[in-house]
């Protein structure tokens, strides 16, 4: 058994996310205030929905860090091909989730270090990603990690 205050005893394992997992996922996409605002705990059919097409595609992976049965890390990677940068493709890493308990432990690390690896095993040239401009904690992270903030990123809301 692990303790979150000290780390867990045993690295969670990283896995491809099943069907059963979506419940703990979005719960740890829902915690913290951006996702709270974001996520809908008590509607998980789009979930469901969304993993079906994430699982059906081979250009996606969702994970999960399991520890001890219980999901406590997750996130998407997406490769995409394109024609710049002579038909380089690359990765896209979406959704980096840390259950509270285990922040700080080097989880996050080791699920950002894993994507990058399969992003290169996947062909991808480049890893990029995104996170909120008021996640300022996270900018650092991204950068001791090795990622430089080198665009301005720009949303429209379709919903």
């Amino acid at each position: 058994m692990s303790d979150p205050a000290s780390g867990p005893a045993t690295p969670p394992a990283i896995r491809p996310a099943r069907r059963e997992d979506v419940p703990a996922v979005v719960a740890l996409l829902a915690d913290d205030p951006l996702g709270r605002t974001r996520e809908d705990l008590g509607n998980l059919d789009p979930y469901s929905q969304a993993f079906d097409r994430i699982e059906a595609d081979p250009a996606h992976v969702l994970v999960v860090a399991e520890l001890d049965g219980v999901v406590v890390g997750t996130l998407q990677l997406s490769v995409v091909p394109g024609l710049s940068r002579r038909g380089a493709s690359r990765a896209v890493i979406e959704g980096v989730r840390v259950a509270a308990g285990h922040r700080g432990h080097g989880l996050g690390e080791r699920l950002v270090r894993w994507a990058i690896e399969e992003s290169g095993r996947r062909g991808a040239s480049l890893v990029q990603l995104t996170s909120d401009a008021s996640r300022t904690d996270a900018r650092r992270f991204y950068e001791r990690l090795g990622f430089t903030a080198s665009h301005v990123g720009f949303k429209l809301d379709l919903s």
